[in-house]
């Protein structure tokens, strides 16, 4: 199973995700990485995450991805 790191890096391998707490303040994602960030977690995990859940709270830092993630019962994926 890939990891959450993996998945981001996958979006943007130039952004070191691990040294922000708010990717979308820090501009390491934008709306359109976000699209494609659903879209990687979707296969990655094998879950559909909800276009209700598609909101920046949910893909501001790793801690909110993990949350999300939960939510659809994937396990600790850190």
């Amino acid at each position: 199973m890939s990891t959450l790191n993996d998945v981001l890096q996958s979006i943007r391998p130039e952004s070191d995700f691990t040294q922000s707490t708010d990717f979308l303040e820090d501009g390491l994602l934008d709306s359109f990485d976000m699209v494609a960030l659903v879209a990687s977690l979707d296969k990655a995990y094998e879950i559909s995450i909800d276009g209700l859940d598609i909101v920046p709270e949910n893909f501001r830092n790793a801690e909110a991805i993990t949350a999300l993630l939960t939510k659809y019962g994937v396990p600790r994926c850190s």
